[in-house]
């Protein structure tokens, strides 16, 4: 069989694939051949990938192929990857995104604020007594309520902005080119839609929850990081809850003061000298006399 690039990679994913127990003895990588044994099976592909976990996980998502790809063609594979990374980046229970696809988002919407310089606003949103839900009701009911909440934020938000689940009854907002101004409007918007519907759990009994909302701006122009930004949208969230809860508390951006760590950032790798020196080319301007 002749070898091309790909195949000693898809060599090792087989090899990586099969159980300890049906890996050669001495640790060869061999060629996958479609006449192989588990070939037959119905997951198999002509490159010899034990997809049959995969499927099943795709499956259960409710993936189909696409129309007119073939079972083992490059096609049908990328589809098949495709629909995995999107089912690593979904929250199960929601269908929002999870925590790793939040993490990704805000660290790249933190550095294009401070190299672009548009406002950018990051909301903490947490159900109120949530775990006197799941004492009550159960755990189910508690299912019921956290999907309910998600589907109103979901439906409060721009197609722009992402929607993350990033604990268990803690959600995350990231609204790109979001202008203080609207901040406040925004947050209000979700926590009233929350308060005003209905989750109707098990046996029909409606139930209604409300949520505290912590916000913050992040500096623009300035190198911060997605941790400090995160963590004054977290203040402003325990700053609600400790206010009374069903209620949103925002760190606007004239409050918002540069903090120490921030400094470093913005200043990292320059010189002494650069911040002493005066910019641009010749002597600086003299000084006027009165």
């Amino acid at each position: 069989m002749k070898y091309t690039l790909v195949e000693p990679i898809i060599a090792l994913i087989d090899f990586a694939s099969q159980p300890p127990a049906d890996r050669p003895a001495d640790g060869t990588l061999a060629c996958a051949d479609a006449d192989r044994g588990d070939a037959q099976s119905p997951a198999a592909t002509p490159h010899g990938l034990r997809l049959d976990a995969a499927m099943s996980l795709l499956l259960q998502a409710g993936w189909t192929a696409p129309d007119g790809a073939l079972q083992g063609t490059s096609s049908w594979l990328q589809a098949v990857v495709d629909g995995l990374c999107e089912l690593s980046s979904r929250d199960a229970l929601t269908g929002l995104n999870n925590r790793r696809q939040f993490e990704s988002a805000i660290a790249r919407e933190v550095d294009r604020v401070a190299r672009i310089g548009e406002p950018a606003l990051l909301l903490l949103a947490d159900i109120d007594h949530f775990k006197k839900v799941n004492d009550t009701h159960g755990h189910a009911a508690g299912d019921v309520v956290i999907r309910s909440v998600a589907e109103c934020l979901q439906d409060c938000v721009r197609p722009m902005d992402l929607v993350a689940r990033v604990g268990g009854e803690e959600f995350a907002i990231i609204l790109p080119n979001c202008p203080p101004a609207f901040g406040q409007a925004v947050s209000e918007r979700i926590r009233q839609k929350v308060a005003a519907k209905t989750a109707a759990i098990v046996g029909g009994h409606p139930l209604h929850v409300t949520v505290s909302i912590g916000g913050a701006f992040a500096p623009p122009w300035v190198r911060s990081s997605a941790a400090l930004w995160s963590e004054r949208a977290d203040q402003q969230l325990y700053r609600a809850k400790s206010e009374g809860r069903n209620r949103t508390c925002l760190d606007m951006p004239p409050l918002t003061v540069v903090s120490a760590e921030e400094k470093g950032l913005l200043f990292a790798g320059l010189t002494q000298s650069d911040l002493t020196e005066p910019s641009g080319s010749g002597d600086p301007m003299p000084k006027t006399t009165e």
